[in-house]
């Protein structure tokens, strides 16, 4: 009886570890993590795409790529361009983009990293060599717009959507730096020439209008005076102050008509 026991006892355990080896050997679990698109092959073959979380397949010859579904940015180094009126620039962009169809990203092309970028190269010389280079440098949003639609149909072809192209940088060569500061410049001080004599012609306008104001009433030209008087003694200044021609002199204070000694004394 004793024999027995350890006779099945054996049997199970060699069944058990049995067990064990088949259920490693078959069983394959794969984790997909979040951001990410699991593309699911057995033996070379695409099966299925798999979400973010756990999976479990039975059988061999499972493997599992992971393609990254964030969003991204992919700058494109500064390109030697012609403008429309024959100007040597230097342009760099900056492509906004995300995998939307990892299963095409993964079996269109070898890398679709290079097509995008190709692709926006490809459109920025186009685009550049249509524009004058003072529309590239004042229409920048129009430009990557005109970009953005010029790069979008062949990235979806690869199973890649573009959400931005944007102009990082525009760089002149110098003689034309200084040819568009001295511009600028000229603007500007054209422009505070121009403030300055809207200024001017506004400060004529109020001393004309007081010189009319005094005219029709010359008291007012000694309430000036106290004015200015009142104000020099607040800050602590010494008023050394002519008497104008036109002043009005200021009637006595205690009403008194002159008599008559006044009057003989005049």
């Amino acid at each position: 009886m004793t024999f027995e026991i350890i006779i099945a006892v054996i049997f199970a355990t060699v069944a058990f570890w049995a067990g064990v080896a088949v259920w490693k050997a078959f069983h394959r679990g794969f984790i997909v993590p979040e951001g990410y698109a699991g593309l699911l092959y057995r033996k070379g073959k695409f099966v299925e795409l798999l979400v973010p979380g756990r999976h479990v397949r039975w059988g061999r010859f499972w493997t599992l790529d992971a393609a990254d579904t964030r969003k991204a940015y992919l700058p494109v180094a500064a390109q030697e361009l012609l403008t429309a009126d024959n100007i040597g620039v230097k342009v760099t962009l900056t492509v906004a983009y995300q995998v939307t169809d990892p299963v095409k990203a993964a079996h269109a092309t070898q890398r679709w990293h290079d097509d995008i970028y190709t692709a926006a190269q490809v459109a920025l010389r186009a685009v550049v060599g249509a524009t004058p280079s003072d529309a590239l440098l004042a229409q920048r949003v129009d430009i990557a717009a005109q970009l953005l639609a010029r790069v979008q149909p062949q990235t979806a072809a690869v199973g890649v959507t573009v959400h931005a192209v944007e102009i990082k940088d525009v760089m002149l060569p110098g003689d034309l730096k200084r040819a568009f500061a001295d511009v600028l410049k000229a603007k500007q001080e054209g422009q505070a020439a121009l403030e300055r004599a809207r200024g001017e012609s506004a400060a004529l306008r109020n001393l004309a209008n007081a010189a009319r104001v005094l005219e029709g009433n010359p008291a007012l030209m000694n309430l000036r005076v106290l004015q200015s008087l009142s104000a020099a003694q607040n800050a602590g200044s010494t008023l050394v102050l002519g008497v104008p021609g036109g002043l009005v002199p200021l009637k006595n204070g205690n009403g008194r008509r002159p008599d008559s000694t006044d009057t003989d004394a005049t």
